[in-house]
């Protein structure tokens, strides 16, 4: 009996390992993210405990992941992309170890590659993008190390702040001119991609709706020449 961090993929069911499936089909308590799939969710034995964790606070994760673990019980703690990716998989990995708690952590395909590849956006590319850095857009941007980092740049989060976003990197360095994408329920059916230059990119991704990925560099400018094999990129 344990406690599994899983990571359910990037918003597609079809991307779950087989490991994280095989442990939804099999636990007693599936405590799981808003951004969850309603068709994973549906995979829990169906007198299993489901807890959505839209409305709690983070130590009350906590405090549900060590109750129901301690009594015996296989729990799934099923997160969005992978645990460990922005996911505060550590965070709960970390309560579990200190309650003495038996955890594994199953990884899942994190939005970070998989986002991006939906879109015909690979994240490196020989010649093009040797790097990638990745930040929390709702977070504490450093603005002038995220210019100068070269590469890939990946923000998660980050929708609501798009022009801030936009207009602190242009401001601290990088060329207005740089394409940037704006990747909306990534690997989904409702998929919507918007790609512009990180100068105009605000503009042009009015009315997308989160969650969203960002992506600036010049690896989106791929997206065009890889438009024919987009349909078995984007799984819908």
């Amino acid at each position: 009996m344990t406690v599994s961090l899983v990571g359910a993929g990037p918003g597609d069911p079809d991307l779950i390992t087989a490991r994280g499936l095989q442990l939804i089909r099999s636990c007693n308590v599936l405590v799981y993210d808003r951004l969850v799939c309603d068709e994973l969710v549906a995979e829990a034995p169906a007198d299993a405990i489901r807890i959505g964790r839209e409305h709690m606070e983070q130590d009350e994760i906590h405090r549900l992941l060590v109750l129901y673990g301690s009594r015996g019980l296989d729990v799934v703690r099923l997160k969005g992309g992978d645990p460990f990716v922005f996911g505060r998989g550590g965070e709960e990995a970390l309560a579990l170890a200190e309650a003495g708690i038996p955890f594994e952590v199953v990884p899942g395909v994190s939005a970070l590659t998989a986002v991006p590849a939906a879109a015909g956006i690979p994240v490196t590319h020989r010649g093009v993008s040797p790097q990638v850095t990745i930040s929390n857009g709702q977070g504490r941007l450093d603005f002038a190390a995220l210019a100068r980092a070269g590469g890939t740049l990946v923000l998660f989060m980050g929708l609501a702040r798009l022009r801030e976003i936009a207009s602190g990197l242009v401001e601290h360095g990088l060329d207005p001119e740089t394409p940037a994408a704006v990747i909306s329920a990534g690997t989904t059916a409702e998929q919507e991609a918007v790609t512009a230059t990180i100068a105009t990119v605000a503009d042009a991704a009015k009315g997308v709706r989160p969650p969203a990925l960002i992506v600036v560099g010049d690896v989106v400018s791929l997206s065009e020449r890889l438009a024919a094999v987009r349909g078995t990129l984007a799984l819908a």
